[in-house]
Order: structure tokens, then sequence, then C-alpha cells
């Protein structure tokens, strides 16, 4: 897989802030090459607009300082915004207006909900600008051109597989083992995605009675987590420990879809009084990292902001030299229109074992597992 060269500028960036990104639908298989559209490339030092959802997580606020580092470092003008934290895609959709209405050449969209931007888009297209989605797919259009992601039915799988391991390692007896599980929220279509990798690894656990669902809740309708808010988490975890872990049922662990959720669910086992369960999560977020150090979060997934914006760049720069676009698969991501032609990055399971190895390249992060050891 290449990678583009890491700027000074976003390498001092990502040294502040810890290195995350959180993220289709997935059919299967992968085809390496190039786009197969045709490019027509535009102007040097175009306007390249960056239309991200809110500040609540790391990695978002991460991504933004590294897209305007990067884009003018690359020579364009960065017009980088975030949509306000009270879920309303609204403002979101109007600010990709106004990038549409300013003349950007690219839009670059995280999106706050995927399903709700297929007007902007297409007035993007219209006006003979190029969209990539960014961590998260924009549905229902075919004004899509470009999707750049981590593999996020991988990052599912991992998870499944770090729970299971976990289990094995912490949980202090043989199978069956209980647990519960948790997804993201239901206008991200990612969440689908990761609970679908999980379950893959998980379901076969759970027909052959190793894993026991105490609360019977395993559609991912039941287990989803609106807005992905730590507080609605929390108070899930809360009603479950009432309803199903009372008396001497103990609770092994639990699927958090990523670090977020998973503080928000220890937290409630610790108010109520009980061991703390294997709990994975996702994004590498500082105050998880912490957690795994200290042993009682049990996993993250590492997913590299930094690569993830850096490919974004490379896009772009290959669109505006009229270039074909670099991308590594032709065949997952369909979005109810059209399957959008993807560049898919590797993520990694982080356990305190091996978190000075995955984190060998963040010194913000390698400092931290540094000062446990």
């Amino acid at each position: 897989m290449k990678r583009m060269a890491v700027t000074a500028t976003a390498l001092v960036a990502a040294a502040a802030l810890a290195l995350t990104g959180c993220s289709g639908e997935r059919g299967g298989g992968t085809d390496e090459g190039s786009s197969a559209e045709e490019t027509t490339g535009f102007e040097a030092g175009s306007t390249i607009g960056v239309a991200l959802p809110d500040k609540t997580s790391e990695n978002w606020v991460l991504a933004g300082q590294l897209f305007k580092d990067g884009l003018e470092e690359a020579g364009f003008k960065a017009d980088v915004q975030y949509a306000p934290a009270s879920n309303t895609v609204a403002e979101q959709q109007n600010q990709i207006q106004a990038m549409v209405t300013g003349g950007a050449k690219v839009i670059i969209i995280g999106a706050k909900d995927g399903k709700q931007l297929a007007t902007q888009v297409q007035a993007a297209k219209d006006a003979g600008a190029y969209v990539i989605a960014y961590d998260r797919l924009i549905e229902n259009t075919e004004a899509v051109d470009y999707y750049v992601a981590f593999d996020n039915f991988k990052v599912g799988e991992l998870q499944g597989t770090a729970l299971l391991e976990g289990l094995a390692e912490r949980a202090g007896h043989e199978a069956p083992y209980n647990i519960e599980l948790f997804s993201g929220s239901p206008d991200d279509a990612n969440s689908k995605v990761f609970f679908d990798g999980a379950m893959s690894v998980l379901q076969e656990k759970i027909d052959d009675e190793t894993l026991n669902v105490v609360s019977g809740q395993t559609e991912i309708a039941q287990t989803a987590t609106e807005g992905w808010l730590a507080e609605n988490a929390q108070n899930r975890m809360d009603t479950l420990l009432t309803g199903s872990y009372s008396g001497e049922t103990v609770l092994d662990g639990v699927l958090s879809p990523n670090d977020t959720l998973a503080r928000a669910i220890i937290t409630s086992v610790q108010q109520a009084g009980k061991p703390v369960p294997v709990v994975t999560g996702q994004d590498s977020e500082v105050e998880s990292v912490k957690s795994i150090m200290e042993g009682i979060q049990y996993s993250t997934i590492n997913k590299d902001t930094t690569l993830l914006v850096e490919q974004s760049i490379k896009m772009v720069q290959q669109l505006q030299a009229g270039e074909d676009v670099e991308v590594n698969d032709t065949e997952s991501y369909d979005n109810g229109e059209k399957i959008v032609p993807a560049y898919l990055l590797d993520p990694v399971i982080v356990t305190k074992e091996n978190a000075a190895e995955a984190y060998a390249n963040v010194p913000s992060l390698l400092e931290i597992v540094e000062s446990y050891q």
C-alpha cells in the first residue's frame, strides 16, 4: 500500500493529538488499481472544501487540523468546516452548498449523516467538483466519486477477535462467557459494517454457546447507540446491569464499537460496584490508551488519522493533475446507487502487550505507553 510523504506540519499536529478515525455498506472482495473514471484536472491553488462532523471525538479534531495544514502545504486553499454538535444535518448541508457556490474543486466529506447529503453532493457534481467520502460512505447518490477509509469490516472482525482473546485471558473461568453487545449510531453507515464484522467472528461462538448474551439483545437495532453518545451507552449499560446481572450473574465481556462508548460502559460497571469486564474499543483515544495500560479497558483499534488524511490529499493531487486516482477496492462499497471506488487502509488491534509496537510511529501515544513501563 502506497503512502504519501508526511508533511512536517502534519507531524506536529499528529504529535499533539491521538490518532484515530471512526467510519458503507460492504459487499465483498477487493480489486487493486486505479479508478476507471476519467479526470480532467483543474487549476493549481484551487479551493478544496472539507466538511467534517462535530468535534466530539479526538479523531475529527485531528483530521481538521491535518487537512488544513496538509492542503495548504500542497498548494491548495483549504476551507475546513465542522457541523455543530447538535446532531442536526442541516448545517453540514449548508456548509457543503456554500463550498459548491464558492467554487471548491474537490469537496471531502466526513458525513454527519451519509443518508441525507445526496442533494448537496449532486449540486457539487453539477458544478464540476469532485466528491470524496471520507471515513463514512455517502449513500443513495451516483455523485460521490471516491471513498477513503480504513477497512471497517475488518475493524469489526478485529474487535470480535479481541473480545474472544480477552475473555480467554481475563475471565478467570472456562466458557461459557456472559457478554453484551453494543453498536454505533444508526445514522452512521459504518455502524452496521463494524457490527457485521464483529458478528462474523462472534455469531458462531454464540450459536455453539461459548458465548451467552444474557439480555438476549443480539440485533443491531437493539444494540445501537444513538449519536455515538457516551451517555446513551452508559444508560443502556445501567439498564442491562439492573435487568440481567443481578445476584450472582457475572458480566464477562462487552463488545464496544469505539473508545468513547467503552469508557462509558466501564463507568457504568464501576458505579454498579461490579468487576470490570473485557471491553473492546476503537480509535486509540488518549484516555482509553491510558486505561488499557492500567489494565482496565482491554483493547482498542489503531486507525491512524494521519495516514487517512494523507491518502485523501494524495487523491486531491491526482485529481488536480488529471491523473488516474489510485484505489484498491472497486467491488465492496455499494451506496445504494453505485459501487464507489475506494482506497482502504488496514486497522490494527492494540492491547497492553503490543501497544509500544503499535504506536512506535505515534510519539504522543508512545510517550503515554512508555510512562506505564
